[in-house]
């Protein structure tokens, strides 16, 4: 690479990180999500609005001359916000409010998913498509796109807002953790499908098991063994380097995956649920330094990355973008509504729960660039689902921002003698 090419691309990355900084700072000011502001660096930059421009030539040929460097870092950039958001996941798991939980899961998460399954057939069309977009993946991707709720950027209003501590905040993050690994297992599936129409049975089933086999070891298995090994007197590389091997250890488990034919963007979930274990948080300094070089450079890039991708002049249809958002939502908003009752909540209870998980945020956000970049769905559908997932994350912030300054509560206590507890709770904590 000569010093030309060098200062091309820094340049480049300049202009990303510090675009998408900036939009980040001023929309969490604005109290939206950050990730918002993120992608609109992207935005600005692409195809969408300066990159329409005479001027921008430069600019357009510079991400083209660089492409491969932007595609490492953008990848890098994937694979750190999936495992730290896979070590979180681990931290999340608690035993408080199993019943309450299990409905919201269960009908608030199964039924939009089982029935956009049974209406996939009716619903997708060739302009959802994309090169490898065969109609049993395209019906999974729909299928996980309507029923998914974000973990980082719910958990990250809750922070913002100060309500990181109440029961609606455990309610909502236990209940998207499970709806996380049960749908992340479900776009696995339809990766391991995509472009696989030319394959015959047996390579279609093995694609199948080694996607499901490896995901199931990756949840229980894999986990104490790799706790095991963290804990072993021998291994001087996690006592000396701490952060070098918890990368290693994310490295390690996307070679295994690339060997296996099994997307890296889910080694690296698994491999975040495996370093950290529920009851007593392993490396904690080494996640929270890798934690903040990603949320410093790594991961602002990769979403000003999917905002660069959007181009919402050529790439944008309106009537696909609105009729997913507004049947999804609607279809998300009752399932749970029905669930918090069948839960035993009411009133308002139903309505924050409901708008609370229909935020899609960053793994509605990854959905679409994991099935983009297969193949599986087209431009047109990946703005879509992009579009899906910041609205609904700015949605969930307005609301509850709205709930909290009109004094309301989150949750109704569930008795008189909850009464005091539950009101501490569900009030902001002071800052």
């Amino acid at each position: 690479m000569s010093n030309s090419d060098l200062t091309s691309i820094l340049f480049v990355l300049l202009l990303l990180v510090g675009l998408a900084q900036l939009l980040g700072y001023l929309f969490v000011k604005l109290r939206q999500p950050k990730v918002v502001g993120e992608i609109m660096a992207g935005i600005v930059l692409g195809p969408s609005l300066i990159g329409r421009y005479p001027f921008a030539l430069g600019l357009g040929e510079a991400v083209k001359h660089n492409a491969t460097v932007l595609n490492f870092v953008y990848w890098l950039g994937l694979l750190l916000l999936m495992f730290l958001s896979g070590a979180e996941t681990r931290e999340l798991f608690t035993r408080e409010e199993r019943r309450e939980v299990g409905w919201l899961a269960i009908v608030g998460t199964g039924l939009p998913f089982i029935v956009a399954l049974a209406l996939g057939s009716w619903l997708v069309r060739p302009a959802l498509a994309g090169p490898n977009g065969n109609r049993i993946s395209l019906i999974i991707i729909l299928a996980v796109g309507v029923a998914v709720t974000s973990v980082p950027v719910v958990s990250k209003i809750f922070a913002d807002l100060k309500i990181l501590h109440t029961r609606f905040a455990r309610l909502v993050l236990g209940v998207a953790v499970l709806e996380d690994i049960v749908l992340w297992l479900a776009l696995a599936v339809a990766t391991a499908l995509a472009g696989t129409t030319a394959l015959n049975p047996r390579g279609i089933l093995y694609h199948l098991l080694t996607t499901v086999g490896f995901f199931a070891l990756g949840l229980t298995i894999l986990p104490r063994v790799v706790k095991r090994i963290n804990k072993s007197r021998f291994n001087v590389f996690a006592k000396h380097s701490p952060v070098g091997y918890a990368l290693a250890v994310l490295f390690g488990y996307c070679v295994v995956a690339g060997a296996l034919d099994v997307s890296v963007v889910f080694a690296a979930f698994l491999a975040g649920f495996a370093v950290v274990h529920k009851k007593r948080r392993l490396f904690s300094e080494a996640l929270d330094s890798i934690g903040k070089v990603s949320f410093a450079f790594f991961i602002p890039v990769y979403f000003a990355i999917v905002g660069l991708k959007l181009d919402l002049v050529r790439g944008f249809s309106l009537w696909m973008a609105a009729i997913f958002l507004v049947g999804s939502c609607v279809a998300k908003i009752l399932s749970v509504s029905l669930a918090g009752r069948l839960a035993g909540f009411r009133g308002l209870d139903l309505i924050n729960l409901a708008i609370t998980t229909n935020a899609r945020g960053g793994p509605g956000i990854v959905l679409a660039s994991v099935a983009f970049d297969a193949g599986i769905i087209s431009p047109k559908f990946y703005t879509t689902l992009v579009l899906a997932a910041v609205l609904t994350s700015q949605a969930a912030g307005a609301w509850l921002d709205y709930v909290l300054r009109r004094g309301w509560p989150l949750l109704e206590p569930a008795s008189r003698k909850d009464l005091a507890i539950v009101a501490s709770e569900d009030s902001p904590s002071p800052a």
